[in-house]
Formats: structure tokens, sequence, C-alpha cells
């Protein structure tokens, strides 16, 4: 038999998810009218992005930049190096760093589309309230932890995150209240289970602070020869340090992202720019053609000309539907 407060504990927690079931369908409803059609939707909330998507998906790759992703509706993997993260409309994805990925809409039709909300951040931002709210006395130096996480998507960060988006329909309150909006969506990271790992990579100093400036080097460089010697002394690590706590945050190692970012690239260049193989490889920094063919096959799965064939066949797909 239950004890009165294992009962009010069991009926708030009934209660709190009712009422995210009911944020989420408002979210749903909200995300699907301001898009309207497939694909991802710039908004007049600088940083807010939104994106509709009536189909599953093969996967995607690109660079996530540090952002909150929440689902109202529909379900993704996200590939990093060997691991999954799978996010639903219960469940958030925080990226921290960033991240070379493939993601996937795994859940989506024309009747329930994916509908999704990105809200990107500056570490300088979650600095200064880390700061604020004195976060780098709370949470203790620990290990480094991978620049991704999934969270459950409560009542209390929902909250917050219907307020901004139903801003969208008075334009002018836009200036003077999303920035306060968005640093209580911030504060409510902050203070989850996981926002630790924010703090750390926003504090000065910190393992996570500088495989951040490692990553944002590599990704300014990524043509270059990589030399992990002068990597590790622009960021003030041994080299052995570097490549531990780059992989505990990145799952891969300096070379292994390198490549992954040059791969990425020429596989843009050679879809947007119809440029050949040989020159797309060459630009991202390759100087052998059999070498970036074959790693380019391994990574993608299918040689150059024909993975670019088979996307710009896709793309025409889309557009006569």
């Amino acid at each position: 038999m239950l004890t009165s407060t294992h009962q009010a504990r069991r009926d708030d927690r009934s209660a709190n998810q009712l009422q995210a079931t009911v944020m989420r369908a408002e979210l749903a409803a909200l995300i699907d009218r301001f898009t309207g059609t497939d694909g991802a939707h710039a908004t007049l909330i600088p940083r807010l992005t939104l994106a509709r998507i009536s189909n599953t998906q093969h996967p995607v790759h690109t660079v996530y930049e540090p952002a909150f992703c929440v689902l109202a509706q529909g379900s993704k993997r996200v590939l990093l190096g060997d691991e999954v993260y799978v996010y639903d409309s219960s469940h958030y994805l925080v990226v921290a760093q960033n991240l070379p990925v493939a993601g996937q809409v795994v859940d989506a039709s024309p009747e329930a589309p994916y509908l999704s909300l990105r809200l990107f951040f500056d570490v300088k931002d979650i600095a200064a309230l880390a700061l604020d709210l004195q976060l780098g006395q709370a949470f203790p130096m620990r290990a480094s932890q991978r620049g991704i996480f999934t969270g459950e998507l409560s009542a209390t960060l929902l909250d917050p995150l219907l307020r901004l988006v139903r801003l969208l329909d008075s334009p002018e309150d836009v200036p003077a209240l999303a920035p306060l909006i968005t640093r209580e969506i911030l504060y409510r990271l902050l203070k989850s289970p996981d926002g630790w790992r924010l703090v750390q990579m926003a504090m000065v100093d910190s393992h996570s602070q500088r495989i951040a400036q490692a990553i944002n080097l590599l990704s300014q460089r990524f043509q270059e020869p990589l030399r992990v010697d002068d990597l590790a002394n622009e960021v003030h690590m041994s080299v052995s340090s570097l490549h531990h706590h780059f992989k505990a945050v990145t799952a891969m190692s300096p070379l292994q992202f390198q490549k992954q970012l040059r791969l990425q690239e020429a596989r843009r260049i050679m879809i947007s720019e119809h440029v050949d193989a040989a020159a797309a490889g060459h630009r991202v920094g390759y100087e052998s053609q059999s070498q970036f063919n074959r790693e380019y096959s391994r990574f993608f799965g299918s040689p150059p000309v024909r993975d670019v064939k088979r996307l710009r066949e896709l793309q025409l797909g889309r557009m006569s539907d």
C-alpha cells in the first residue's frame, strides 16, 4: 500500500507527464504552422531554426555546431564515430562542441512529419551565465566526456521553449524577450543532470575548453597537414593529454576528426560546385588522388563519382515531388 507521500509523488509525476504531453502537442502545432514546407527554416529569433521533414532519410553527414536540439514530433539517430544517439519528442539532444556527425530521420511521414527546433548557443553565453551562478565552484573538475548527450525533455524545459516559439507571432517582442527566454533555457540546461558538461566546456583552462580550442583550430585549417605536436602546443597540452581528452570528447583522434572534415567538405564541393573528385580532393588537402578515393569510399560507402551521382538523383527526385 502506498503511503500518502509516495502517492503524492506519483500524482505529481503523472501531472508533469500530462503537462509535458500537452506542451509537446502545442510545440508541434507551432512548428508545423511556422514551417509549412519541408526543410530547415531560419526564424526572426537569432540562432533559432525550425525544421520539417515528411519522409525518413538516409544518413546525412554534416558538422553540428553547439546547439540544443528538440523534436516535437518524430525521432532521429545521430552517429558520432561508432556511437549512436537516439532522441525523440520525449528527449532532447545537446551538442556541446563542433562535431562531424551523421544524422538520420527515422520516424517521419506526410501525415506525421518530423518537426524539430534547434537553438544554437555561444560558449561565451554559457561562460557568462556559469560565472553569474558561480557554477564553476559547484561543479568540481571532472574527466572529459563526450561533447554530445541526450536528456529527458521535461515540462520545465518545454515551458520556456514554447514561450520562445510563440514569440514568432509577435515579432515586435522578439528583441526584448528572446534574449531573456534564451538565457532561461540555457539556465535550465546548466541545472540539468548533465549541465556540468556545458559548464566545463566554457571554463577557462578546463580540458573540455582546451579541446574546444583544438576543434576550432582543426576546423579552420583542415586543408593543412596535421602536426599534432603543433596543435598540442597551441592549446597548451601534452601530445598524450591532447589525444586522450580529444578522443574522450569527440570519439575520434585529431587525425580522424580532420579526415571527416575533409571528406565532408569534398562531398559538399562536388555536389554544390560541380567540381570533379580530383579537384575536390586537392582542395581539401589530399595530395594523393588514390588515397582520397579510397578514404572517401570507406567513409561514404561508395566511390566519389557514384556517390555524388546518387545524391544528385535524390535531390532531383525531391524537387520533382
